[in-house]
C-alpha cells in the first residue's frame, strides 16, 4: 500500500487525545482513498507484511500487540478479523470474544476477565468486543450508573497505560457503521438460513436504542483516547475499506515497534546439513 494512503488512514481515523470523537461528523461510507478494484491487492500486500512482522514479534518474544475491536451489531467485527488475520501463524494469534459475564466473572472486578486473556509476549491478541462493553453496554442495561461509568473510564485509561508500559501495544478500532447499512445487514442475516443463528431478539432492542449507544460511544471514545492507546474510528459501510484500514493500522503499529528476530548462535555461518 502506498505511503500516502497509510498517512491518510492515520490522519482521518485517529481520535486525537483530548478531542471529541465526533462520530456524527464522520462518514460511515468514506473510502479513505482506497479503490474497490485495488482493495484485494492492497489487502494482500498488507497481510503479507503483517505475516512477516508477526513472525518477528513471535521470534523476539518480548512484546505483544492487542487489537481492540468495538462496534454496534453488524458493523463487521467477525468479517474484519477473518479478512485481516487469514494466513497468520495461529500459534501467535488469539481471538477472544466477550459476551455477558459469567457468575464467576461477576464475582471479580470487571477487568479480571480481561486481564486473564491478554496476549502473551510474542503474540497478537484480538478482542472481538472488549472491556468497553463494561462501560457502554453496562450503562445501557442499567448495570452501572453515571458515577460508576465515569470512574471506569479512569480505570481503563490507567489499565491500558500499564499494559503499554509492560510491553503490550494497543490498537483500538471502532467500526463505524451507518444506521441504514446496519438495517440491510441485519435483514440479510435474517433472510439467510446459514446466518440466522447470529441474530437475536436483543439485536432489535439495541437497534431501537441506536442514539443512546452512539452517545455513550461518543463519550467513551473521547474520554479514553490517549497518547498511549488512541482510538481509531474506521468507516464500516464498505467491508473492503474497513478491512484494509484495520490491516494498515496494525502494520503501522508493528512497523513502529520494529520487532527483530534473535541473533543466531555463533559459528553457524559455514554449517552444512548432510
Amino acid at each position: 500500500m502506498a505511503d500516502h494512503l497509510l498517512e491518510r488512514v492515520r490522519r482521518e481515523v485517529r481520535v486525537e487525545p483530548g478531542t471529541p470523537a465526533e462520530l456524527a461528523d464522520r462518514a460511515t461510507g468514506a473510502t479513505l482513498g482506497f479503490e474497490k478494484a485495488r482493495a484485494p491487492r492492497d489487502l494482500a500486500g498488507l497481510t503479507e507484511r503483517l505475516h512477516v512482522l508477526q513472525n518477528r514479534l513471535w521470534a523476539e518474544d518480548r512484546r505483544a500487540l492487542l487489537l481492540v475491536l468495538q462496534g454496534l451489531d453488524a458493523s463487521g467485527k467477525d468479517g474484519t478479523i477473518r479478512r485481516v488475520f487469514t494466513g497468520l501463524n495461529p500459534q501467535g494469534c488469539r481471538v477472544v470474544s466477550f459476551k455477558a459475564p459469567t457468575t464467576t466473572e461477576l464475582d471479580h472486578d470487571y477487568l479480571w476477565r480481561v486481564h486473564a486473556v491478554l496476549p502473551e509476549r510474542g503474540s497478537i491478541g484480538i478482542f472481538n468486543r472488549s472491556h468497553y462493553e463494561d462501560v457502554v453496554t453496562a450503562q445501557v442495561l442499567g448495570v452501572i450508573d453515571n458515577e460508576r461509568r465515569r470512574r471506569r473510564y479512569a480505570h481503563i485509561r490507567e489499565f491500558e497505560r500499564m499494559l503499554v508500559d509492560e510491553g503490550t501495544a494497543i490498537v483500538k478500532v471502532f467500526l463505524h457503521i451507518g444506521k441504514n447499512e446496519q438495517r440491510e445487514r441485519l435483514q440479510a442475516r435474517l433472510d439467510d438460513p446459514e446466518k440466522r443463528w447470529k441474530f437475536g431478539r436483543d439485536d432489535l432492542d439495541t437497534r431501537r436504542r441506536w442514539d443512546e449507544y452512539h452517545a455513550l460511544y461518543e463519550e467513551a471514545l473521547s474520554t479514553t483516547s490517549t497518547e498511549w492507546a488512541p482510538w481509531h474510528v474506521v468507516p464500516a459501510d464498505r467491508k473492503w475499506v474497513s478491512a484494509n484500514a484495520v490491516a494498515a493500522l496494525l502494520v503501522d503499529q508493528l512497523e513502529a515497534m520494529a520487532p527483530t528476530v534473535p541473533a543466531p548462535a555463533d559459528g553457524l555461518e559455514n554449517v552444512v546439513i548432510e
